[in-house]
């Protein structure tokens, strides 16, 4: 797949046996990237058959420990089956410190490096770009820092229109101009204009992880359009009161903000063990915005469908 998110946990606080706490691995354009990583992780990811070793960029959203209590030993196992390149872990002011000091209190010495990118308080940013994703963050409303993150494909090149280019036999080297949407003029002066032999690209795609967070339209900008939006929903429209109380979402509330930043699909999570199933949060979702369902631990989601 080009561009997919497996969940490994789509509890909260408290482990069920059916929802693991958070944990969402995204594989786009084969960079492999791991957002949050509560306890049990690793097990999860052996049991959807997810290597360790694969991974190359951890995002974790805040402190709270369902969201990076399973950090350590994911480290320390990476490192017990040989890892030697290295891995770059970033999230929230602190998060280095208290990695490192765990490593430290039990002397592990690893045989990697870890590069930690700590984000200051309502950092808005990218925090990780090259030829092919882009990686940006920005604050959730949370009782502590807490960071969204959007991963996005960049703009593709031009699809070529073969049958011209056979037609008027375009050289290789102008093709490859054409693609990138520039105008060319060949050694024996022939202008070449890129519109007349390409056809739009495939669209690009893009995930939004929105983690622990209370209701708030500051974040519909950031989130806009996006092809896929994972939005916190821990409790249910009636239990509204204990949402604003722990600065959580209800169902209702993530409906609202994906249908007011017109994303393609909405995705649930972070269900409180209070709740047998999901149904009556979906029921909630759906009145609102349509497209919208509850993750579980193990579904795959493929972002061009």
């Amino acid at each position: 797949m080009r561009f997919s998110v497996t969940i490994l946990g789509s509890g909260s606080a408290l482990p069920t046996l059916k929802r693991n706490p958070t944990s969402h691995y995204v594989l786009c354009n084969n960079r492999h990237i791991l957002i949050d990583c509560g306890e049990g992780t690793q097990f999860q990811l052996r049991k959807y058959n997810i290597r360790f070793q694969a991974l190359q960029i951890i995002l974790i959203s805040h402190l709270h420990g369902d969201h990076f209590f399973g950090l350590p030993g994911l480290i320390s196992t990476m490192h017990l089956l040989g890892r030697d390149k290295g891995l770059t872990v970033i999230g929230p002011e602190g998060l280095e410190h208290v990695i490192r000091s765990q490593l430290e209190i039990g002397h592990s010495r690893l045989n990697f490096e870890i590069s930690f990118i700590e984000l200051p308080k309502n950092a808005t940013q990218i925090v990780f770009e090259d030829k092919l994703i882009t990686i940006k963050t920005f604050p959730l409303n949370h009782r502590i820092q807490t960071q969204a993150y959007v991963i996005e494909e960049k703009e593709f090149d031009l699809n070529i229109r073969k049958d011209l280019v056979e037609r008027h036999q375009i050289p290789l080297s102008v093709i490859h101009q054409l693609k990138q949407r520039k105008d060319v003029t060949d050694s024996d002066g022939k202008f070449w204009k890129y519109k007349d032999f390409t056809m739009p690209p495939i669209k690009n795609l893009s995930y939004a992880f929105c983690s622990d967070t209370k209701y708030d339209e500051k974040i519909l900008e950031s989130i806009k359009g996006v092809t896929l939006l994972y939005h916190e929903a821990t409790f249910i429209d009636v239990d509204q009161g204990k949402a604003k109380l722990t600065f959580h979402s209800t169902a209702k509330d993530a409906a609202t903000i994906a249908s007011k930043a017109g994303v393609k699909k909405l995705i649930m999570g972070h269900m409180s063990a209070r709740y047998q199933n999901e149904k009556q949060h979906v029921k909630e979702a759906r009145d609102i915005f349509t497209n919208s369902f509850y993750a579980e631990d193990g579904m795959l989601i493929d972002l061009e469908k």
